[in-house]
């Protein structure tokens, strides 16, 4: 019996022993990869070739991807393609003949899809028109920022699987997904749908982004996205994990979360934007972090003067009206680290309210853990400097933590010993959800929005004593160190009236 697990975890441990300055193209990064799973001594044969069989369907992909690599004439269509397993041709020309067979009721919908699905890389990564009839034992779970969470019973399945004999896709059958229903779609600009289009395709051609196989329409009329489960979020992760986390899985954590900004900062060129722990999610049987809501974050008729995001993670420029860019994503990977490090949500214990904003903006970061590494310490506060210019982007950041986390388990080969793939799999908190309220708690950290004036002071760093200082001055709320514990109404941030008795700029 395949351990499928434990081949997915040896998998990953590939990619992320994979030197990217060495091996800088796909196909030496992938001849290393296979060279590593052959030297698995605590794979079996037969998982070694299971094993080989994913790296190829992830090569062939990238191949695709990339327009790189040797082609070969597919013995179907004629034409030449990238793919060994399957043609991207031919996945695309049984796509478009289905065209005809399906109906959003919406024309810009309608050219969505069809726009993923022309640019489809693999069969088991296609955007499609999911008839909402299809969709069993719907079961709401949550309201997540502006858009409620349900968990559903997909009939048919994603597909999975090219048969080049019949010529046709092929499904993988009964399927749990989250369906996430999206708010005002019909009112929704030319620059949503721009933003969909980028959503989909950048989920469906990068492993790292949590998967979305495409949408359905309720029966009251309500756009909906059907997306993978995974089994658990960072935030219920550190709690049940909390004092026990060695730092080489804490490394792992952070490099996971890394490996799928690259692609979105450098391959895709886009910004997140909503980065927080409730947006990072596990798979217990791919072994791996992902991030998700890229996006599709807040309202499409947000206020004017508004902002939306989870407060503790959102950069200080964005804060005071300036555009989400890559550097603000780098400051919640900041905040993330800190998270990581400490196990619990940043400012934990403090209201969110504008005493809050203020103390960042005068330099307050969340106090440094003891036993913190020095080196990863300076990273995380390069990330959340209050200059933007300061901070590293990604491709430094993400070298940085492989170095890091190479140069720990060098040093402490017992905590890397710990780091063994297998031994997370015997942990029984990461068993696969099996209630609504474990379920739920992937959707605790809600991003939310908030309204503020142009009152706040230029953001600035400062030193540790003057954090100390500040610490001291700031009154902490009763129910201390609860993580994203604050009352709802602490929210939506108003300006008070009387400003002027909150802020001093000596403070």
């Amino acid at each position: 019996m395949l351990r499928h697990e434990l081949i997915n975890a040896k998998i990953n441990h590939a990619y992320e022993s994979t030197d990217d300055v060495k091996y800088n193209n796909i196909h030496t990064q992938h001849e290393f990869r296979l060279q590593f799973i052959n030297d698995c001594e605590d794979l079996s044969p037969d998982e070694i070739k299971e094993a080989v069989k994913i790296l190829q369907s992830i090569y062939d992909s990238d191949k695709v991807l990339f327009k790189s690599g040797e082609e070969r004439i597919c013995e179907n269509c004629k034409q030449k393609c990238f793919a060994t397993s399957y043609c991207e041709h031919c996945v695309r020309i049984y796509l478009k003949s289905n065209y005809n067979n399906w109906k959003s009721g919406n024309d810009d919908i309608d050219k969505l899809i069809r726009k993923c699905q022309s640019e489809t890389l693999k069969p088991d990564m296609i955007v499609e028109w999911i008839p909402y009839e299809k969709l069993k034992n719907i079961s709401y779970l949550t309201k997540g920022g502006f858009a409620e969470i349900y968990t559903a019973n997909w009939i048919d399945g994603q597909y999975n699987e090219w048969d080049s004999g019949k010529k046709r896709l092929k499904r993988i059958g009964n399927q749990v997904v989250i369906i996430k229903k999206l708010e005002n779609v019909k009112s929704a600009n030319r620059s949503w749908f721009e933003e969909a289009e980028s959503h989909l395709s950048i989920c469906n051609k990068w492993m790292n982004i949590v998967q979305c196989f495409g949408l359905t329409q309720d029966r009251s009329g309500n756009y909906m996205l059907v997306m993978t489960k995974m089994d658990m979020d960072l935030e219920g992760y550190l709690k049940k994990h909390r004092g026990s986390l060695s730092w080489p899985k804490k490394f792992k954590v952070v490099i996971n979360i890394c490996s799928a900004l690259h692609k979105i900062h450098v391959s895709e060129k886009v910004v997140h934007r909503d980065l927080h722990s409730g947006n990072v999610l596990y798979s217990q049987k791919e072994h791996y972090w992902y991030i998700s809501d890229l996006g599709f974050c807040g309202s499409v008729d947000k206020p004017i003067r508004s902002l939306y995001g989870n407060l503790p993670y959102i950069a200080p420029e964005v804060i005071i009206g300036k555009k989400h860019t890559i550097k603000s994503d780098i400051y919640s990977i900041g905040m993330l680290m800190w998270e990581i490090s400490s196990g619990q949500h940043p400012f934990c214990g403090y209201y969110h309210d504008f005493n809050l904003v203020l103390n960042i903006f005068n330099g307050m970061r969340p106090a440094i853990v003891p036993g913190t590494p020095s080196e990863y310490m300076e990273l995380m506060k390069q990330c959340w400097d209050a200059i933007p210019e300061n901070r590293p982007n990604i491709e430094t950041l993400f070298h940085r933590i492989k170095e890091i986390n190479k140069r720990y388990c060098e040093e402490h080969p017992s905590e890397a010993f710990q780091h063994d793939d297998r031994n997370d799999l015997n942990n029984t908190f990461l068993s696969p959800v099996t209630s609504n309220q474990n379920i739920s708690s992937m959707f605790i950290s809600k991003s939310k929005m908030h309204i503020f004036g142009n009152y706040l002071p230029e953001p600035k760093n400062i030193s540790e004593e003057e954090q100390k200082v500040l610490y001291q001055e700031f009154c902490r709320c009763d129910d201390a160190y609860i993580p994203n514990l604050h009352p709802e109404e602490q929210d939506g941030l108003e300006i008070p009236d009387n400003i002027e008795e909150f802020w001093s700029p000596t403070v």
